[in-house]
C-alpha cells in the first residue's frame, strides 16, 4: 500500500511510520506535517491517516479539499479528540484511530483498508441494451427497482437491466451495499449524511429509508461509517 501521513507532532508521524513498517515493511510512507505541506503531493496514495485537529488547514478541511479534487484515497482519520469524530461524518471517512490506542487501532484499520485497496478492482457485469456491459462497484451510487427492471444508477449514467432488487442484493451481500427501502439498494460508499427517514448521497440524491429497513440500515451505515 501507498500510505501518507499528515500531523503537527512529529513524534506522532514517527510513531505511525514505525508501526505501519513493522507489519507492512512493503509499504511506501510518505509524511507530512502539514495539511498544506499535503495538498501539493497528494499524488500515489492509497490511504491517509488524516490528524483531524491541526493549526493551519484541519484533517477536515483537508478531507473536503480531497474529496472537491475526486481523490479516491481513503482517509482515516486520527484525533486525540473523540468529540471530533461525530462533526467529520460528512466527510465520509473510511475509519478513524485514537491516538491514545494508536498501535491496537491503527493496525486492525490497516488491514481494512488492505482488504478494501484490493476489493477497488471489483467490476458490476450485466447486460443492457443487448450488449454486456461490466462498471467499477465504487462508481455505481444505488440500484432502484422499476417493476421487473433495475436502473442502475452511478455518477455520470443511467443503466436499465432486466432484474430484481432482491437478487442483485444477494449477489452484493458481500459488499458495501445496503438495501435501506424495498425500491433502492444503496452503495454505502456514497453516503453522506443520514436523517431519521432519508439519506443524502455525495451527489446531493437524497433517498428514504422505509420504515420496514429504518433500524438495521442505521445500524449498519453507523457501523459502516465508524470502522
Amino acid at each position: 500500500m501507498k500510505i501518507s501521513v499528515c500531523d503537527d507532532e512529529p513524534k506522532i508521524l514517527d510513531d505511525i511510520e514505525r508501526i505501519i513498517c513493522m507489519e507492512y515493511p512493503d509499504s511506501v510512507v510518505r509524511k507530512f506535517l502539514s495539511g498544506e505541506e499535503l495538498l501539493k503531493e497528494t499524488g500515489d496514495t492509497d490511504v491517509l491517516l488524516l490528524d483531524i485537529d491541526m493549526p493551519g488547514l484541519s484533517g477536515m478541511d483537508v478531507a473536503e479539499r480531497l474529496a472537491d479534487m475526486d481523490a479516491k484515497i481513503l482517509i482515516v482519520f486520527v484525533t486525540a479528540h473523540d468529540e471530533l469524530v461525530y462533526d467529520s461524518f460528512k466527510y465520509h471517512p473510511f475509519a478513524f484511530v485514537r491516538k491514545k490506542f494508536l498501535e491496537g487501532e491503527l493496525l486492525s484499520v490497516l488491514k481494512d483498508c488492505e482488504k478494501k485497496t484490493g476489493s477497488r478492482e471489483r467490476h458490476f457485469t450485466f447486460r443492457s441494451a443487448n450488449e454486456t456491459l461490466s462498471i467499477p462497484m465504487d462508481d455505481i451510487l444505488y440500484f432502484e427497482s422499476l417493476a421487473n427492471y433495475l436502473l442502475i444508477h452511478t455518477q455520470t449514467k443511467e443503466f436499465k437491466i432486466r432484474s430484481t432488487i432482491s437478487g442483485v442484493e444477494s449477489d452484493l451481500k458481500n459488499s458495501d451495499f445496503l438495501r435501506i427501502h424495498k425500491g433502492f439498494l444503496v452503495n454505502m460508499e456514497h453516503i453522506r449524511t443520514m436523517r431519521s427517514d432519508e439519506l443524502t448521497l455525495d451527489n446531493e440524491e437524497v433517498l428514504p429509508i422505509g420504515k420496514a429497513y429504518s433500524d438495521e440500515a442505521k445500524k449498519q451505515i453507523l457501523r459502516f461509517m465508524r470502522k
